[in-house]
């Protein structure tokens, strides 16, 4: 495999792990794979905490988040009706502990249990899909933030997409979340000492990632789908993150591991030198191999070695 696995590879420049601050490191070679682009990309994985970096960010990532990318894709809106439906479906969840057709996203916001009205913003929110299905379901007061969107747009009554960061809002939130964009992002520092700066004493950060605790990362390496060099700047570990959230003065509530049978048919794609299409990418599976990878996927989260993880973050009421 094309990593290297017996120490240190010897380089003229020192990288330190951007989560613990260790300069001993490992380091290895990725390429892209998920769209086909090609090229070859040095990260260090961190010997102290496990963590994951991209040694050299590209100058221009544009061309690795084409027109396609799926969190661009176009927003799917739903009629007054169904808008009702899912405003019934989610307080019988979240009150009521109904899980019949519970929402996809019911796991963690019941843990969150934010009122109606308090307001949200989604750091990396792409086309506001996750916020319009709040939106849908009965909250008013959010905010999504994409410097990557094509402009500033209003997709909702009480939903407004930024094209920015968060940290140039005026406003604070009850609630701050990022659904896969963190690792996105290459200063965790700098991230997380925003999010705390932008709640309200008593908010909570919502951040779902990858984590490199991943039982496959250890066995398939550069092959492991969540990698997806070069978007992915960084990857934590539980522990990782946690030291770093930790430093900037987050309390960290809980930690959810919610990875999918994804990370195997999908790194198996990388291994026979496809790239990742997730329409077509798992057919190459029987159902029953399928259901055997969804258990193997349930029984890793159990284990705490699923290859992602959600972290419930509160900023204390004091700080």
């Amino acid at each position: 495999m094309n990593y290297f696995s017996t120490g240190k590879m010897p380089i003229s420049h020192s990288t330190k792990c951007k989560f613990c601050g260790s300069s001993d490191q490992n380091f290895f070679k990725a390429k892209e794979r998920m769209l086909g682009l090609g090229g070859e990309f040095t990260y260090s994985e961190c010997l102290s905490c496990g963590s994951l970096q991209l040694v050299t960010v590209p100058d221009d990532l544009s061309s690795y988040y084409p027109a396609g990318y799926y969190s661009f894709l176009e927003l799917n809106k739903s009629n007054f009706l169904t808008r009702a439906l899912k405003g019934l479906r989610i307080r019988a969840y979240l009150k009521l502990g109904l899980t019949f057709q519970a929402p996809m996203y019911g796991y963690w916001l019941r843990k969150l249990q934010p009122g109606f009205s308090a307001r949200i913003a989604d750091v990396g929110c792409g086309n506001g899909q996750l916020l319009y299905e709040l939106y849908a379901s009965g909250y008013s007061d959010l905010q999504g933030f994409d410097p990557f969107i094509e402009k500033d747009i209003q997709i909702a009554p009480g939903v407004k997409l930024w094209k920015g960061r968060i940290e140039d809002s005026a406003d604070t939130f009850d609630i701050i979340m990022m659904h896969h964009a963190f690792e996105h992002m290459d200063d965790p520092h700098a991230v997380l000492k925003v999010c705390f700066e932008k709640l309200n004493p008593g908010g909570k950060l919502l951040i779902r990632c990858p984590v490199a605790d991943a039982e496959v990362w250890k066995e398939s390496r550069e092959l492991w789908v969540q990698l997806d060099a070069p978007r992915h700047l960084i990857i934590p570990t539980v522990k990782g993150l946690k030291m770093k959230a930790e430093q900037v003065g987050f309390l960290l509530d809980e930690i959810e591991f919610d990875s999918s049978d994804f990370q195997f048919w999908a790194t198996e794609l990388y291994r026979r030198g496809k790239i990742l299409d997730e329409e077509k990418g798992s057919a190459f599976l029987t159902i029953k191999e399928r259901q055997s990878l969804k258990e193997k996927a349930l029984q890793y989260n159990q284990e705490g070695k699923g290859d992602q993880a959600c972290f419930y973050f509160r900023k204390p009421v004091k700080s």
